[in-house]
């Protein structure tokens, strides 16, 4: 009854959250008579506060339409490649018109961005997304809000993750193709490239992984901790709802958006606290563009997605409670995932100094499974400085972080 709890009183809240909304307004409007009081200022910063913190945060759009570079605009253009029915796989496809650019674009080696499937939408790797465009032809796993998926469609269970990936690698092609996997999906990826290798396909010419749980018994984290010291019955039981009436998923077992949010806050509650105080103090102070950088902030982190009940609880199982790729025992729908199999495509890890949900260590576990591929094509980068999210999105993916998988990933490009 959680889930029907939480509908209720977010039904509830509406009207007063339009109501703060529209207070808000009417005392900070510049031509409404009500910002002329005294105090007004403060009282339209109260209200905005409690409207961004009852309101609904819907999923963001991408909203990239276009990319600078060599000091010309180009447009961009989002396309449905392939569409299933718990994820879709989306391209930006950058347009110029001259000869040469059009060539350039041509040319640049394509990349897939496998996007978390761990409560947040895709949209979190805009960043990510608009930097590498600059230089490649760019894909992204768009994974799709378990309750508006209808019951009839199925299951989606691990093993489903991983032949997504591995379906999205034959749409694409894997001739020249890069895969960037950030945090959850290092290990899917890694099933599904070595599967790939296993079966004697075409891999991609290189795998860069950022921040993942490839082995968490690697300086275990507090969300590593919660999954080790709970029973997976626990997290079945106090965490797996049905999915109310209202959406489209109705009775479908998922793990709720709101929860894994809940999660999200707990880590860091002294943070968020202060950062809704900042936000209130700017707002009174006028300071609008750090304003409107909380609010970009908060629009994309408070806007969270229902994963599927049984690919949650299966994660926990396999990743992070009995760790089954590090130990070589992960068999997929009958067949073993061996790293070792890899070969003829190149490995980056890049982990964060100051990461704290993917413990230094984790993800450069990859390269001692990985026995296959030549030691010259394993490469690993430790971002000072650099927490969870710093690593691919913000100032330090942007200045530090992308010049290096740049180049790494143009080493290995098809000539």
């Amino acid at each position: 009854m959680l889930y029907h709890l939480h509908e209720l009183g977010r039904a509830w809240m509406q009207p007063w959250n339009y109501w703060a909304e529209a207070n808000s307004r009417m005392f900070g409007a510049s031509g409404s008579w009500l910002s002329s009081l005294p105090g007004a200022s403060r009282l339209s910063a109260g209200y905005e506060l409690m409207y961004r913190i009852g309101k609904d945060y819907e999923k963001p759009e991408f909203g990239i339409h276009s990319i600078e570079k060599d000091g010309k605009s180009h447009p961009v253009v989002e396309r449905e490649v392939l569409k299933k029915p718990f994820c879709r796989l989306l391209r930006f496809k950058r347009f110029a018109d001259d000869a040469g650019n059009i060539a350039d674009f041509k040319d640049d080696p394509s990349v897939l961005v496998v996007a978390p499937l761990s409560g947040h939408h895709a949209t979190l790797l805009r960043d990510t997304v608009k930097t590498l465009l600059r230089d490649h032809k760019v894909y992204i796993t768009d994974w799709v809000d378990a309750r508006m998926v209808p019951l009839e469609e199925g299951a989606f269970h691990l093993d489903d993750y991983v032949a997504y990936i591995e379906e999205f690698i034959r749409t694409i092609g894997a001739d020249n193709l890069h895969v960037i996997s950030v945090c959850q999906p290092t290990v899917p990826t890694m099933a599904a490239v070595s599967l790939m290798a296993s079966r004697g396909e075409k891999t991609p010419r290189s795998l860069v992984m950022f921040g993942g749980p490839i082995d968490t018994r690697e300086n275990p984290t507090k969300v590593n901790d919660l999954a080790t010291h709970k029973p997976l019955w626990w997290f079945e039981a106090n965490l797996v709802h049905a999915v109310p009436p209202n959406y489209p998923g109705h009775n479908r077992r998922v793990y709720p958006g709101f929860l894994q949010h809940g999660g999200f806050m707990a880590m860091n509650p002294e943070r968020h606290f202060q950062s809704h105080w900042d936000f209130y103090q700017d707002l009174v102070k006028g300071d609008l563009e750090d304003a409107d950088s909380h609010r970009r902030f908060y629009d994309e982190y408070n806007a969270v997605l229902d994963m599927p009940a049984e690919y949650y609880l299966e994660t926990v199982d396999v990743v992070f409670q009995r760790h089954l790729l590090p130990k070589g025992e992960w068999v997929v729908r009958g067949e073993r995932v061996d790293p070792g199999a890899i070969h003829g495509t190149a490995i980056m890890t890049i982990e964060g100094e100051l990461d704290d949900i993917s413990g230094q260590g984790q993800t450069r576990a990859a390269h001692a499974l990985c026995t296959g591929i030549a030691q010259e094509d394993h490469r690993h980068l430790t971002v000072e400085g650099a927490g969870h999210y710093g690593i691919f999105s913000g100032r330090r993916w942007r200045t530090q972080v992308y010049p290096q998988v740049r180049d790494f990933i143009a080493q290995y490009a098809a000539s």
